[in-house]
């Protein structure tokens, strides 16, 4: 299996959700806001029941990278960017909160290149299952950065542009993984930090708020999809 070709196919989900944004397509943001919790409990099961195990297999002093990983993307989206949360931004802001948001999400989505790459590295199915915990949160990821931009001012085409910068961002994740023998080496823990943070730190706060079981039935069932999705893949994938 090509990562290469997983990470365009997740790339293409943060123009999707910028598309969303700049189209006003009411009913595909809703859905892309309900998709959040399940992203969320989907993440968190492939970081610590897929990721996390392989990481430690061989080198326990590898948690160091994943707790690296989870400091740089929160210094990259809440202390160096000023103005972020993940979904829909519906408030003005500045033209520059739209390219700190733009810088911040570019080091987060460069290492979801990294981990789809490193996952492929391991395994046809870890890398599968990294995919897919990508392609979840890329959507919602396209409508932040697009309505970000927007309501900065930015034109619409400026908005798909910068998603398209963020896809890109993860292609080039994966052409240096393979490439760089430390990202070859450190990738998979890094990017567990990073996926960690954004499932935990990013994309739950974004359905904690909202009252009712509805989140949190789906975020159980993004958990519950991980191994629904690993028993799919196991004896198919190795």
């Amino acid at each position: 299996m090509n990562p290469l070709g997983f990470a365009a196919a997740a790339a293409l989900g943060n123009v999707v959700g910028a598309l969303v944004v700049v189209r006003r397509l009411r009913r595909g943001l809703r859905f892309i806001d309900a998709c959040l919790a399940f992203g969320a409990g989907f993440m968190l099961a492939v970081t610590v029941l897929g990721v996390m195990p392989e990481v430690l297999r061989d080198s326990p002093g590898a948690a160091l990278y994943v707790l690296i990983g989870y400091f740089a993307v929160h210094l990259a989206q809440h202390v160096f960017t000023p103005h972020f949360h993940f979904g829909e931004e519906t408030h003005r802001v500045s033209p520059a909160a739209g390219n700190s948001a733009l810088l911040g999400l570019t080091l987060h989505t460069f290492f979801d290149g990294v981990a789809i790459a490193s996952g492929f590295l391991v395994s046809g199915r870890l890398g599968v299952l990294l995919f897919l915990a990508v392609l979840l949160h890329k959507l919602p990821e396209g409508v932040t950065i697009a309505s970000v931009m927007v309501a900065g001012g930015r034109s619409r085409r400026h908005a798909v542009g910068a998603a398209a910068v963020l896809g890109g961002a993860t292609v080039l994740g994966v052409l240096l993984t393979e490439q760089i023998a430390p990202l070859a080496r450190h990738g998979l823990a890094l990017s567990a930090g990073v996926t960690l943070y954004v499932a935990a730190s990013n994309l739950v706060p974004e359905f904690q708020s909202k009252r009712g079981w509805l989140s949190a039935l789906s975020f159980l069932g993004g958990a519950v999809g991980f191994f629904v999705t690993e028993m799919l893949l196991e004896g198919w994938l190795t």
